[in-house]
């Protein structure tokens, strides 16, 4: 192995050239640790002013929020009728144009009698029958007269069946000989008083009715014979004995007797406090059948409103199903708007409304809300449900078939912070905002609550009264909760 020595250097300019290098080598370190402590941070202190002056920025604050949801429509009336004919015919009257205003129930136009069917003609007839006869029913006193009537005479019928049943069930037991006897001397007395009356009366009967010795000939013989019938029926009690077939008799003359008077007394119930309630139904059923007979010549109005189409002219030829008139209740105008099902719960009844038209420039009316569909509907996917709004400030501007804006103002928010739609991000499912804090930007993870066109409320997030927001990040920032756009932090 061979032995190495060094030599020392000599020479006094290579010993200058040396030492110059280490100089050299120690300046340029000094320079990069200057560069690295000193310039470089001036450096990313300049971009970063520079990058940070290209922010827009908007200073958080508290505020009012009204946050709204928005759709469009169609304007329609409250209630619409349209009218059609219902039987053939010419017309013959027409009482009202385009623009009139009619109550329910007015007669809008008729058919010509003469152009009538028979049974439509005949109908009138019917009508009047009807309604006379639920006059009468309604106004007259006669039926529960002849009711109580009948009742007075059923009872007498039942009482004089069960009087002839009881005495032939007592004959049964016959009487003694004393009875019999006393029986007969009364009947005997009871004839002989009654021949002397008749003949009395026989000489004074052609007299007049007002005569005084006629009118007491009258009542001897009526007291005469009712006291003869009277021992009649004595007599016969102790001496006749009834068969067994007069008995049966008897007691179906009393069954019918006793059916009759039931019968009598409930049709005296029914009557005795006026008509029956259930005669009054039956007979108004018939009038308003007549009526709807006699109404298949006419177009009458089924609710009160405005007359907003009107064809029929008198002489025109008409036949069932051709339209005649058009109503409108223009009263109480609303419109009909779908509302995405993203927004529908938020949806009430009685929210306030803001309603514009193209049709009507530079106008504003009011509203609210009066029905919110609980089903919705489906259309290529995408689910809307009905919300009906109705228009309060209503004028003659607005029609039924113009199209309109509603706004319907679901919240309204006071003292909020309140953040702008253009500065929040989403970032991995997460809504966030990046706030320019001592010169550095932050990403601050947030949660929205009521939103509007421009402004949300933030909810919950490290997002303060003062901050000032970037609403232009730059798209390829995704930043870090405590980083910076320019380093600092990664």
């Amino acid at each position: 192995m061979a032995n190495s020595t060094v030599e020392p250097i000599s020479d006094p300019d290579k010993r200058k050239t040396i030492k110059k290098g280490y100089w050299l080598i120690i300046g340029l370190v000094i320079a990069v640790i200057l560069f690295v402590f000193v310039g470089l941070p001036i450096i990313n202190a300049r971009k970063q002013a520079a990058l940070a002056a290209s922010f827009q920025l908007a200073t958080i604050a508290r505020g009012s929020l009204t946050a709204t949801v928005g759709a469009t429509g169609t304007v329609h009336a409250e209630q619409t009728a349209i009218l059609t004919w219902q039987s053939s015919g010419t017309v013959g009257m027409v009482n009202l144009q385009t623009g009139d205003r009619v109550k329910a129930g007015d007669v809008l136009a008729t058919l010509a009698q003469t152009s009538l069917s028979q049974n439509l003609v005949l109908a009138q007839s019917d009508l009047v029958t009807a309604q006379h006869n639920l006059d009468n029913l309604l106004n007259s006193s006669t039926a529960s007269a002849q009711a109580q009537l009948n009742l007075v005479n059923a009872q007498k019928s039942f009482d004089s069946a069960t009087a002839t049943l009881n005495s032939m069930q007592a004959k049964q037991h016959g009487g003694t000989s004393a009875d019999i006897k006393n029986a007969q001397a009364h009947l005997t007395m009871a004839q002989n008083t009654y021949d002397q009356a008749q003949s009395m009366y026989n000489t004074v009967q052609d007299r007049a009715d007002t005569d005084i010795l006629k009118a007491q000939a009258y009542t001897a013989l009526y007291n005469a014979k009712q006291s003869l019938i009277s021992a009649q029926n004595n007599y016969n009690y102790f001496v006749l004995i009834p068969s067994g077939s007069d008995l049966d008799m008897a007691r179906a003359k009393l069954a019918l007797a006793q059916g009759q008077l039931a019968d009598a007394k409930r049709e005296w119930t029914r009557l005795e406090n006026g008509p029956d309630p259930n005669d009054v139904a039956a007979a108004q059923a018939r009038v308003d059948a007549a009526q709807a007979n006699v109404n298949l010549s006419r177009l009458i109005a089924p609710l009160s409103g405005t007359v907003t189409e009107a064809d029929p002219l008198v002489g025109d030829q008409v036949s069932p199903g051709i339209n005649g008139f058009r109503i409108d209740n223009l009263s109480h105008l609303l419109v009909d708007v779908q509302v995405s099902e993203v927004d529908i719960n938020s949806v009430q009844l009685n929210q306030p409304v803001a309603i514009t038209f193209d049709a009507v420039p530079g106008k504003e009316y009011q509203g609210k809300v009066t029905s919110v569909a609980s089903v919705g509907s489906s259309v290529q996917g995408v689910v809307n449900f009905t919300v009906t709004v109705q228009l309060d400030n209503v004028d003659a501007e607005v029609k039924p078939g113009m199209t309109a804006a509603v706004t319907i103002t679901v919240k309204q928010l006071d003292s909020v912070i309140l953040v702008p739609n253009r500065a929040v991000r989403l970032v991995n499912n997460q809504r966030v905002v990046y706030v320019l804090r001592n010169g550095q930007t932050t990403e601050i993870p947030i949660t929205l609550g009521a939103t509007a066109d421009t402004f949300s409320e933030v909810a919950s997030g490290d997002l303060k009264e003062g901050d000032q927001v970037i609403l232009n990040p730059p798209t390829n920032f995704t930043g870090t909760g405590g980083g910076g756009l320019f380093g600092g932090g990664g």
